[in-house]
């Protein structure tokens, strides 16, 4: 890349032209050799510019209402002069090509806020691939400008994990009277929780929503305040009719003011950086050591071997290491 293609991409994204942010992302998310080494330089040369953002984490039950809630939160925020950047995880989208590329169009206001920007996931890619370009696009658009980053999850499981992996606070929407109150979800995820949303609390929903509130406030306090010391609080709202959002982002800030009282906030930012580090180091190991030409030669004889019992795994396993290092 030239100092000129350099400084096309840089001011572009200092100056929030959403083309080139765009543009850059795509070079980001490509698989190409020579677009991941733009990428790497572009990144590199906005890092001066990027963590100045509060990076939220959003998850919920099927059915909740994210696209929904997600667009009455941005624009709240919006008129509270935030410029906000709305992300996806999604390692099921080389099938369904994403959801939020639907979502994106019944988010219509936000979308065509200039406060706003929405981006789909990668169209392939494991969820460990995927999450390493949500890592990098959320600093781009930290970079231009974008202080509230919208990290939402579209896939279920180990993608609310990985997302609480790069957010500052993470948020879990749930349904109300969805049967047995705890609806089957995870203990897990809600372990990651810094706020439990019970979303609909609206017309004849009122009361079972207070009801669900009741019975994750219980569970929660049962666990106990999470290895922060924050404790995790359960509030209710209705994303359709806008009620409740201002607490839910009081919430936010209270937690933020918190995490950079306790040292928590700096804390997390480091350690994910370098989990980070070793989860794209690890990545890029497996990713060379199957183009490894004779690698390739050698794999199917060797796991033939080990199929029919001719050699141990531990056998194997060390000829191919050995092999990688030729």
């Amino acid at each position: 890349m030239t100092q000129d293609d350099l400084a096309y991409y840089i001011d572009g994204i200092r100056n929030k032209n959403r083309r080139i942010i765009a543009k850059a992302i795509t070079l980001i998310e490509s698989s190409l050799d020579t677009h991941q080494e733009k990428a790497r330089t572009i990144v590199e040369a906005l890092l001066p510019y990027t963590g100045n953002s509060i990076r939220i984490g959003i998850t919920g039950v099927p059915g909740v209402g994210k696209s929904t809630f997600i667009e009455s939160l941005g624009t709240y925020l919006i008129q509270q002069n935030h410029q906000v950047a709305v992300l996806a995880v999604d390692p099921s989208s080389s099938r369904s090509g994403g959801s939020i590329l639907g979502d994106k169009t019944r988010m219509e206001k936000l979308s065509q806020s200039s406060a706003a920007f929405i981006r789909p996931s990668p169209s392939a890619g494991t969820l460990g691939g995927v999450a390493q370009k949500t890592r990098e696009t959320i600093l781009i658009c930290e970079s231009a400008g974008y202080d509230v980053i919208l990290v939402e999850t579209v896939g279920v499981g180990q993608s609310e994990v990985t997302v609480a992996s790069m957010v500052d606070f993470f948020l879990v929407l749930m349904l109300p009277g969805a049967g047995d109150e705890l609806q089957g979800i995870k203990r897990g995820i809600i372990e990651l929780a810094d706020l439990v949303v019970v979303n609909k609390c609206d017309g004849d929903l009122v009361s079972k929503a207070e009801k669900a509130k009741q019975d994750y406030d219980t569970a929660l306090h049962l666990m106990g305040a999470n290895e922060s010391g924050w404790q995790p609080i359960v509030l209710t709202c209705s994303a359709t009719e806008i009620t409740g959002i201002d607490k839910i982002w009081d919430t936010v800030m209270t937690h933020n003011q918190f995490a950079f009282k306790t040292g928590e906030f700096q804390y997390r930012r480091k350690k994910q950086a370098i989990e980070w580090m070793f989860s794209l180091l690890e990545q890029r190991l497996k990713e060379r050591f199957y183009k490894n030409s004779t690698i390739q030669n050698r794999l199917p004889s060797i796991q033939h071997d080990v199929e029919r019992g001719a050699r141990s795994v531990t056998s194997a396993v060390h000829e191919l290491l050995e092999l990688m290092d030729q």
